[in-house]
């Protein structure tokens, strides 16, 4: 990382020490069995105990080798998954506590979620498929479309808001998967390996409009990838090793 990086992230972290944590993890843990009762036997240690806070706002990137553990502390922080142990706490709340249908809600509420494959409706347009969280919140049609239509015009796809995913390249998909994730203007935003299916170019343009909306919204950015290149643009890189903080 060379000097003026390293002056960049130095000054983030000094804003962002001031600002509420919205993530906090204690004593994380995650582990899998097989087998219930006395029968249970432990499997795999995947997480061994992560003591993680992360700001309003912050931009963090996580890396680590395959079976470290970052994929899996990144579902953790979305409640697709449950920890073994310890507290996680997300804007205040303690998530481990609610019920299914509350984490339902919670997450529409306050997250956004990108992964490495768009995951998009492929038999609805670019438009709908971002309104789609909207719409499931009970948002009025018309409003939901609107919103989507702004966002997909800032992530520059105004020209392809009737296009369906088969009719758009793998960079305008994941464009339309980012404007997706904002649309509920959500204080956190979780992306796993979401340049990994895409080109050095594509990769760099969709890192840039993550630093982008991130400045412009203060959303905080926690995204899991491999390239160590576009990680150092963040303000923070965290290093999982076999299931711990290095």
């Amino acid at each position: 990382m060379n000097d003026t990086t390293i002056d960049q992230v130095t000054d983030h972290k000094k804003v962002h020490q001031t600002s509420q944590p919205i993530v906090n993890c204690t004593n994380l843990k995650k582990s899998y069995s097989e087998g219930t009762g006395r029968q249970a036997k432990l499997v795999t240690e995947v997480l061994k105990g992560v003591d993680l806070t992360i700001a309003q706002g912050e931009q963090v990137a996580i890396l680590g080798q395959s079976g470290s553990g970052k994929s899996t502390l990144l579902h953790l922080m979305g409640m697709l998954d449950e920890p073994t142990e310890g507290q996680l706490f997300i804007n205040n709340v303690d998530v481990t506590q609610l019920s299914d249908d509350k984490k339902a809600q919670f997450r529409n509420q306050n997250m956004g979620f990108i992964y490495q494959f768009h995951h998009l409706l492929t038999e609805f347009s670019a438009l709908e498929n971002v309104a789609m969280p909207l719409l499931i919140s009970g948002v009025v049609r018309k409003v939901a479309l609107e919103k989507a239509k702004v966002l997909l015009e800032d992530v520059g796809l105004g020209h392809r808001l009737s296009h369906n995913p088969s009719q758009m390249s793998g960079g305008e998909r994941q464009r339309v998967a980012i404007a997706r994730a904002l649309v509920n203007n959500p204080s956190l935003v979780l992306a796993d390996e979401p340049t990994g299916n895409l080109d050095k170019k594509n990769a760099e343009h969709v890192f840039d409009l993550f630093l982008k909306l991130n400045q412009q919204s203060n959303t905080t950015l926690v995204v899991v990838t491999h390239d160590l290149l576009l990680a150092e643009r963040f303000d923070r890189i965290i290093q999982l090793d076999d299931g711990v903080i290095v």
